[in-house]
């Protein structure tokens, strides 16, 4: 048993800590070469986060697993929502800012609908990966062009902040020193979110077969647990902050760069259908609870207690659901 839980496990530590290493040494190199900190939070700080589901769907998509590649992109967005945001709720009620509700979590809502709808009607071909790749690229485009106008930045902005402030070390330096250190930080860094990806999909496979349920349960529950848990950290600290409009943007922001950047992504490198059941049931639940959080959101511009319990409730039943 332990022969088969171990790879899973050390393929999350190695993700975790490759993608921490990963974004301090671009973020420092960044930096020196003279990219505009707001392009570096946005982008490099941004993605932090969001490498480990990044890394693991590339991984799976490659190794000819969809279940686990789209289970893990679907699962973590529903994690986000439920699991995730139930609790930051619970420790503080979330403030949500106007602004962030009118355009972030609209755009969420947007991406999740427009992946469901070219799931249900087409395979993830190469052209649906750029596609998807360059609405992300626009959209990062019109929040710098706004955060810039001193308009808010919205959900990509608190997602870099959220980060940020969960490990002070990934703030971006002073553009200072040499950049070979940083370029190593960075090369390490990907070294093991590469082994630590191919290692949570091995285990990942050898997990569903062991227990005799589909590579796609797996992904959108264990993987999709596991690769969402930089997210859970910085949404928790942000709650225990009193800083719940950071919470409420670091989960919006992470849901659009989940199926924007990492779908795009995986579609791009590793084309394939996505599985009968995520189409049937998964991804029209996460349109769903996208819908639910917009509308928690927007009574009173808050997400109280009891709301957040509600959430919590709502990720045991769908674990229930899916797990035998």
């Amino acid at each position: 048993m332990i022969e088969t839980w171990l790879p899973l496990l050390a393929g999350l530590v190695l993700l975790v800590a490759g993608g921490e290493l990963l974004v301090r040494g671009a973020v420092q190199a960044a930096e020196r070469i003279g990219i505009s900190p707001l392009v570096i939070g946005l982008t490099l700080v941004g993605f932090g986060t969001s490498m480990p589901e990044l890394v693991t769907s590339v991984q799976a998509g490659l190794a000819g697993a969809p279940g686990i590649a789209y289970g893990n992109i679907v699962g973590s967005n529903i994690a986000n929502i439920l699991l995730i945001g139930g609790v930051s709720a619970l420790i503080c009620p979330i403030l949500v800012a106007r602004a962030a509700l009118r355009r972030d979590a609209v755009v969420m809502f947007a991406v999740a609908a427009a992946f469901a709808g070219l799931a249900y009607f087409a395979p993830m071909s190469r052209g649906i990966g750029a596609a998807l790749i360059a609405a992300l690229v626009g959209y990062i485009w019109f929040v710098i062009v706004q955060e810039r106008a001193a308009e808010d930045g919205g959900a990509l902005h608190d997602k870099s902040l959220a980060l940020a402030e969960a490990d002070p070390g990934l703030a971006a330096p002073p553009a200072q020193g040499r950049l070979l250190m940083p370029l190593l930080i960075a090369l390490a860094g990907l070294v093991l979110v590469v082994a630590g990806g191919a290692l949570l999909v091995s285990g990942a496979v050898a997990l569903a077969r062991g227990f005799g349920v589909s590579e796609t349960v797996i992904g959108l529950t264990i993987v999709a647990i596991g690769t969402s848990m930089p997210e859970l950290v910085t949404s928790v600290i942000a709650a225990l902050k009193r800083q719940g409009d950071v919470a409420f943007g670091n989960i919006v922001g992470s849901n659009i760069y989940n199926v924007l950047g990492i779908g795009g992504t995986t579609a791009l490198i590793a084309p394939s259908d996505v599985p009968a059941q995520i189409v049937r049931f998964d991804a029209p639940l996460m349109v769903f609870v996208s819908a639910v959080l917009v509308l928690f959101a927007a009574t009173g511009l808050r997400i109280n207690r009891w709301e957040g319990l509600m959430l919590i409730a709502g990720y045991a039943a769908y674990t229930w659901i899916l797990l035998p």
